[in-house]
């Protein structure tokens, strides 16, 4: 891990993108910004990547069921596959392996051996 505070983004999967967005908009004061739509219906709360907190967005899916475990938390990495090769070893399982986000860098999604889905971000 790259940082002290490994985590640096999470994702709250929503099924109705404009009434999430309403509810976090209207109970922290703050504004969403809506990411381009190639990447999936998504909101992100405000930012500084100067800051020494993690940020996140709302992400809508059509097959998304309420359950209580609707979130995704990303853990820092230097390079995301270095730690997808460790995960099987691990008793895991790669849900979907390094792919591209753009200018924001690489995801890949794991899951961990309790049925909890993780992610981890790198800019490599």
């Amino acid at each position: 891990m790259m940082h002290a505070n490994p985590v640096n983004w999470f994702d709250i999967s929503v099924s109705n993108l404009e009434r999430a967005k309403h509810f976090y908009e209207t109970v922290f004061d703050i504004r969403l910004v809506e990411f381009p739509t190639e990447w999936g219906r998504q909101a992100a709360f405000p930012s500084n990547n100067e800051g020494p907190n993690a940020s996140g967005a709302l992400v809508e899916k059509a097959d998304r069921v309420a359950n209580g475990n609707n979130t995704i938390v990303y853990f820092s990495t230097k390079e995301c596959t270095a730690e997808e090769r460790r995960v099987e070893k691990a008793g895991g399982s790669v849900i979907n392996p390094k792919t591209s986000i753009g200018e924001f860098g690489f995801v890949s999604i794991l899951m961990d051996t309790e049925g909890n889905i993780i992610g981890l971000h790198s800019q490599e």
